[in-house]
């Protein structure tokens, strides 16, 4: 970023404004709530949790200058390193800390309304919860924070045009005119087929959307919208689909249990896959294989 507003940051030491300004009769659609600085060890006891945040609705775009945070989001972990800008939604399910012995220097801003929340979920949608912006980008997010912080925005429509500018730079930077489609070209291609080879090869392993989707390179709503629409079913279904056939071919081929096919299939639960089985047959996994019906249903499900 730019080294004269990182010397405003720095001058400042670690500041927080908190915008509380009265409503106006006509709601604006991007508000800022708060915007700072702030410089940790992690020894600050510094800890969000996305679902301890209340239930009204807002958005954190973080950006880290120098040292690394921790993000869990979904069940994946993100380490947020210097260049990257972290967004979140609150509430939803995610944590950032400052792992232990490190620290973490960066620049944030939060707002809310119904076209923040809107934008912001487009943006975290396509490129996923972390990702890099470019150097320009960035030096117009941090001098709308700087304003603000340095005591900008003191009425309702100035603070609204600052946060505006931040988040509308955000927007042409990641989905403005020019900018890649993230299910446009060969390369999403052969990240599905990617996906669906992995899945065969790994089916006694736990396959999971967020997995799928951080192998993918996508985030999960992202990639759920992008294999649903190229495969006629979601990812989950495809899974089990691929379960069912595996099931089909060993229950045809041999004498092995039912209770070791299940397992060989990723069902720890020999009941919940016979239902299962019996959902895509309409048959007991045991009178599948008596009755020879493999040759028919094997290729059906799905």
């Amino acid at each position: 970023m730019d080294e004269a507003l990182l010397r405003r940051f720095r001058a400042q030491g670690s500041a927080m404004r908190i915008v509380t300004l009265a409503r106006s009769r006509h709601r604006l659609h991007t508000m800022p709530t708060s915007t700072g600085y702030d410089h940790l060890s992690d020894d600050a006891g510094y800890r969000w949790d996305g679902q301890k945040r209340g239930s009204a609705p807002f958005t954190v775009l973080q950006h880290t200058i120098s040292g690394a945070g921790q993000l869990v989001f979904e069940r994946r972990s993100f380490e947020v390193g210097p260049g990257h800008t972290m967004l979140v939604l609150i509430p939803s399910n995610h944590v950032y800390t400052v792992p232990k012995g490190g620290h973490w220097e960066f620049f944030w801003i939060s707002m809310y309304g119904g076209e923040a929340l809107r934008v912001h979920r487009a943006v975290q949608e396509h490129a996923g919860p972390v990702f890099r912006l470019a150097k320009a980008t960035v030096d117009v997010i941090a001098g709308e924070c700087l304003k603000l912080t340095e005591g900008g925005g003191t009425t309702p429509g100035a603070a609204s045009a600052h946060a505006y500018a931040a988040q509308m730079a955000l927007y042409d930077d990641i989905l403005g005119p020019g900018r890649p489609a993230a299910d446009d070209g060969a390369g999403t291609r052969c990240a599905m087929e990617l996906v669906k080879t992995h899945v065969r090869d790994h089916l006694t392993a736990r396959l999971s959307v967020d997995d799928l989707a951080h192998l993918a390179g996508f985030s999960r709503a992202h990639f759920t919208r992008l294999f649903t629409a190229a495969e006629g079913i979601s990812p989950g279904e495809f899974v089990l689909n691929e379960r069912m056939r595996r099931a089909a071919r060993l229950l045809a081929s041999g004498e092995q249990p039912v209770k070791a096919i299940a397992i060989d299939c990723g069902f720890d639960d020999p009941n919940y896959f016979a239902k299962a089985f019996r959902r895509a047959y309409g048959t007991s996994p045991s009178d599948f294989r008596t009755s020879g019906m493999y040759a028919v249903n094997a290729a059906s499900v799905g």
